[in-house]
C-alpha cells in the first residue's frame, strides 16, 4: 500500500481549523428535527364544558381532569359516547390540573395549591394527598415515575409512593433554547409527548437527554373541533397502550379525535 501523501503545514492548519468548528457545533445543531403532521382517524363527542387539563386511556375508558376553580373534577368518561359515568368534583378551592394513572390508582395536580390527589381508580374515593413545590400543569409516567410539568421548560420526575423528587430534565428544542409552557403530557413510546401552552404543536421529547426529537403540527384541529375563544386551546393527549391508538381534544372543545402520526418533512437548523 502506498504511503498517504504528507499534507502541507498550512494545509494541515486549515484542515484542523475546520474539523475543531465541525466539533464545536452542538450535538442538537447537527441534528435534523422531523416534522410530522396528523391524520383524524376517528371523532368522538366531547362535553364542550369540560376545561380539560389531563387526559388518560386505561382499561376502555377515557379519565379526565377539568380545572377551574369551582368547576374542576375527575371524570370517567366512555368513549364513543362522551358522557361522563362517575365523576369527582374537586372542593372550590382548587383548579384541576394534570392526571395519570398509577397502578389502581389516579394521581391528579392542582395548580396553584401545591397539592396532588390520588385516588382509587375504580371507586374514585379518595386514598391520600401529597404536597410539592411551585406549579402543577401536566403529569404522566414511564415505568418508575411519575414526570410532572409547571408551565416552565423543566420536568420533574417524582417518586411514585413519596412524591419526592428524583430527577429535574431540562427540555431544549433543536436550537438548544428552552422550550417553555410545557402543559399536558403523555408517555409514549419511550417517548414524552407535550402539548405547548396556547400553541398547535405537540412536542416528542426523550426522556433521557431532554431534546426534542420531534414535532407534530396540529394546525388546523382547532377548528375541525369547532372550538373558539381565546382559552380553548389544545390540550390533552391519551394513549390506548394496547392498540397504539393517540387520542387528543382540547381545552372546551366538542370534539375528541383519534389521531395517527404522519410523517411530512424534516428541518435542518
Amino acid at each position: 500500500m502506498k504511503p498517504l501523501p504528507a499534507i502541507p503545514y498550512g494545509a494541515r492548519r486549515i484542515v484542523f481549523a475546520f474539523t475543531a468548528t465541525v466539533l464545536a457545533i452542538p450535538v442538537f445543531a447537527q441534528s435534523v428535527v422531523p416534522i410530522d403532521t396528523f391524520q383524524v382517524v376517528h371523532v368522538y363527542p366531547h362535553d364542550p364544558n369540560a376545561f380539560t387539563q389531563g387526559l388518560v386511556y386505561v382499561d376502555d375508558y377515557l379519565y379526565e381532569s377539568t380545572g377551574r376553580n369551582g368547576q374542576s373534577s375527575v371524570r370517567r368518561v366512555d368513549l364513543e359516547s362522551g358522557g361522563v359515568l362517575q365523576k369527582y368534583d374537586l372542593p372550590s378551592e382548587y383548579f384541576g390540573e394534570g392526571l395519570t394513572d398509577w397502578g389502581s390508582s389516579l394521581v391528579q395536580l392542582t395548580w396553584t395549591s401545591g397539592k396532588a390527589f390520588v385516588y382509587d381508580r375504580s371507586t374514585f374515593k379518595l386514598l391520600r394527598t401529597f404536597s410539592y413545590q411551585g406549579e402543577g400543569w401536566g403529569l404522566t409516567h414511564d415505568e418508575k415515575s411519575l414526570i410532572l410539568s409547571d408551565g416552565t421548560s423543566t420536568l420533574r420526575f417524582l417518586e411514585p409512593d413519596t412524591f419526592r423528587v428524583t430527577r429535574r430534565l431540562a427540555v431544549v428544542d433543536e436550537h438548544g433554547e428552552p422550550v417553555e409552557n410545557l402543559n399536558e403530557l403523555e408517555f409514549i413510546g419511550g417517548e414524552i409527548f407535550a402539548n405547548i401552552w396556547h400553541q398547535d404543536r405537540i412536542a416528542r421529547i426523550s426522556p433521557q437527554t431532554g431534546r426534542v426529537l420531534g414535532w407534530v403540527d396540529m394546525s388546523g384541529l382547532r377548528e375541525q373541533a369547532g372550538a373558539s375563544g381565546p382559552e380553548a386551546v389544545l390540550n390533552g393527549i391519551a394513549y390506548d397502550s394496547k392498540t397504539g391508538r393517540i387520542f387528543v381534544t382540547g381545552k372546551l372543545w366538542p370534539r375528541l379525535f383519534e389521531i395517527k402520526i404522519v410523517p411530512r418533512s424534516v428541518r435542518h437548523r
